[in-house]
C-alpha cells in the first residue's frame, strides 16, 4: 500500500526554489570575492566579438557579465546601487549579500522558519549598522593623513593615484565636497596620450566644430544653448504652404541678423546642447568665436556651475544684448587642447571645479586606472562626509562579536537570523586572507580572540606576513558610508531572496496585428 511522507514545514518546493537561487547568487559572488583585498587579482572580461577588459572592479564585472538568472540579476542590482549610492565598496556589498544568503539558506534547512530567519536577518542588519556608526572616526580635514591612506587603500595602492585625487580634493575644498549634488568622481577623466594631471578647472572632451581650431589661449565670455544653435523651424505641414516657406526665410534672417550680438557682447565661446547651423558655424570661425556641440547634459550643467552662464533656448537670441548679456558666464582661459582633442577652461567666474586627467599607455590599461581613481575619489569624498572605520574586514568582525553576546540574550527562532548575520560579518576578514593565501577559519578566530582580548575594534591580519595587526596603525582605513550602505544593502537583497517561494516566468504581451 502506498504511503504519503508527511510534507515538511516548508515544503520540499520551497527547498528547491531557494537551493537554485543560493546557487545562482554563490556563483556569482565567486566570480568577484577573489579581487577583494590588497591581494587581490584581476578577471578578464572577455567580449563577444573578442574585446577584453581586465579590472578588479566588482560593478564592472557584474554589469558586463552574461547574467540571466532573476535571483542573481538581484545581487548584480545590489552593486549597482553601491556605484551609484557611494560609489565604491561593490565587491564588499556582493560578498556581504552572497553570505547573508548563504547563512540564511542553511538556517532554513535546518528547519528554521523563513520568516523568522528573515526577520532576524533584518534586525541583526539594524544592530550592525549600529554597532559600525559608533565606531566611526571623523576625518579631521583635507590634511588628515588617514584621508590620503582612504584614497591609497581605494585606489588600490596606486600612490599616484591618491596624490591626483587628494591634489584636487584640496583645490576644491571641503565645502564643495561635502555638497550632496557633487559627486567628485565624475571630475576624473582618462586618456591614453594624456599624462596625468590635476587641472584646475574644466576639459570638455569635445572637438570644437569651427573649421579653425588655432584659438589662442584666451579669456571668453560663454554662452550656452540648452537647444540647437540655430534658426527656429516651423513644421513641415505648414512649409508646404507659401505663407509658411515665407516665415522660415523670416526666421532665418532673423536668426542671421542676431548673431552680431554675440561679437557686440564679446563671446568668446558658444556651447550647444545640440547641432550647429553652418550659417552660425561660419560667422563664429569668421569672428574668433570657438562652438561645441552635442554636449552631455551633466558636461553642460558643470560648464554652467564653472563660468557662471545661465542656458537659455535659441529664441534667447533674440532678446536686446543688454538682456542677453545677463546669461553670459565667464572663464579667464579658453583654449583647445590638439593632442588631447578636448577643450579647456580655467579661471572660471562661477563655482570651484577641478577635473583630474588619469593617463596610461593603452587604452585597455588607461580603462582600469580610470575606474581605479574613480573609486579612489569616491572613497575620500565619502569619508570626508561620514568618517572612517578600520579596514580590512577588522570592523565587520567587531561588529559580529557584538551580534553574538546581543544573540544569547535574544529568546526565540529571530535568534538564529541574527546569527547568520554575525557569521556573514566575519566574510570579508575571511577572504581577504583567502586571497592572500593563508587559511581563514585560523586567522579569523585569531583575530576574534585578539579583538576580544585588547578590547580593539582595529586588529586584523597583515597579508604581507599573515601577522597580527592594527588596521588604524598600518593605514588601512575604509569610508564608514562605504561599510554602511554595502551592509544595508546586502540585508535587504538577501531578505527578499529567502523570501521567494515560487518561480514563475510571466506570460509574454500578445503582439497586435
Amino acid at each position: 500500500m502506498n504511503t504519503m511522507k508527511p510534507a515538511s514545514p516548508e515544503g520540499d518546493d520551497t527547498y528547491a526554489t531557494l537551493l537554485n537561487n543560493a546557487g545562482a547568487i554563490r556563483a556569482i559572488c565567486s566570480a568577484v570575492e577573489g579581487t577583494l583585498g590588497p591581494k587581490g587579482l584581476d578577471t578578464m572580461l572577455v567580449g563577444a566579438q573578442g574585446e577584453v577588459v581586465i579590472t578588479n572592479d566588482g560593478v564592472t564585472i557584474l554589469e558586463k557579465m552574461d547574467v540571466t538568472h532573476p535571483a542573481a540579476r538581484l545581487l548584480i542590482e545590489v552593486a549597482r546601487s553601491q556605484q551609484q549610492q557611494v560609489g565604491d565598496g561593490t565587491t564588499t556589498a556582493t560578498v556581504l549579500a552572497g553570505a547573508l544568503v548563504s547563512e540564511g539558506v542553511a538556517q532554513v534547512t535546518r528547519g528554521v522558519p523563513v520568516a523568522k530567519v528573515v526577520k532576524g536577518i533584518q534586525k541583526g542588519v539594524a544592530l550592525a549598522l549600529a554597532s559600525l556608526s559608533e565606531r566611526s572616526r571623523q576625518i579631521q580635514g583635507l590634511n588628515d593623513p588617514l584621508l590620503y591612506r582612504i584614497g591609497f587603500i581605494a585606489g588600490r595602492e596606486h600612490a599616484d593615484l591618491a596624490d591626483l585625487i587628494l591634489e584636487a580634493a584640496k583645490r576644491l575644498g571641503i565645502h564643495k565636497l561635502q555638497e550632496d549634488s557633487f559627486r567628485f568622481a565624475d571630475a576624473v577623466i582618462s586618456h591614453s596620450r594624456a599624462a596625468s594631471e590635476v587641472w584646475p578647472g574644466l576639459l570638455i572632451q569635445k572637438k570644437p566644430v569651427n573649421a579653425q581650431l588655432d584659438f589662442p589661449p584666451d579669456a571668453a565670455k560663454v554662452l550656452v544653448f540648452q537647444d540647437a544653435f540655430e534658426p527656429e523651424t516651423i513644421d513641415e505641414e505648414a512649409l508646404m504652404t507659401e505663407a509658411g516657406f515665407q516665415k522660415q526665410m523670416q526666421l532665418k534672417e532673423q536668426f542671421r541678423r542676431s548673431l552680431a550680438k554675440l561679437v557686440e557682447l564679446q563671446v568668446g565661446l558658444v556651447i550647444a546642447d545640440r547641432g550647429v547651423n553652418a550659417e552660425a558655424e561660419q560667422f563664429c570661425t569668421d569672428h574668433g568665436i570657438m562652438v561645441v556641440q552635442r554636449l552631455p547634459r551633466s558636461d553642460m550643467r558643470r560648464i554652467c556651475e564653472y563660468t557662471g552662464s545661465r542656458p537659455i533656448r535659441r529664441s534667447g537670441l533674440y532678446k536686446p544684448a543688454a538682456e542677453l548679456g545677463g546669461y553670459l558666464g565667464f572663464a579667464g582661459r579658453v583654449s583647445y587642447d590638439e593632442r588631447l582633442e578636448c577643450v579647456r577652461m580655467a579661471e572660471g567666474k562661477g563655482r570651484a571645479q577641478v577635473t583630474i586627467v588619469v593617463g596610461a599607455s593603452t587604452s585597455e590599461v588607461v580603462g582600469e586606472r580610470l575606474r581605479i581613481a574613480k573609486d579612489a575619489a569616491s572613497a575620500v569624498q565619502a569619508a570626508l562626509r561620514g568618517g572612517c572605520l578600520p579596514g580590512g574586514g577588522s570592523a565587520e568582525m567587531a561588529a559580529a562579536y557584538d551580534l553574538d553576546r546581543h544573540r544569547e540574550t535574544v529568546q526565540g527562532m529571530e535568534g538564529f537570523g541574527i546569527a547568520a548575520v554575525a557569521q556573514a560579518l566575519r566574510k570579508p576578514l575571511a577572504q581577504i586572507v583567502v586571497n592572500a593565501g593563508y587559511n581563514p577559519l585560523e586567522k579569523v578566530e585569531e583575530v576574534k580572540a585578539a579583538q576580544i582580548a585588547a578590547g580593539s575594534d582595529s586588529l586584523g591580519i597583515d597579508c604581507d606576513n599573515g601577522a597580527l595587526t592594527d588596521m588604524l596603525e598600518h593605514g588601512v582605513v575604509d569610508p564608514a558610508q562605504v561599510k554602511l550602505h554595502a551592509l544595508q544593502a546586502a540585508g535587504e537583497v538577501a531578505a527578499a531572496v529567502l523570501r521567494i517561494h515560487t518561480v514563475i516566468k510571466m506570460r509574454q504581451p500578445r503582439s497586435e496585428d
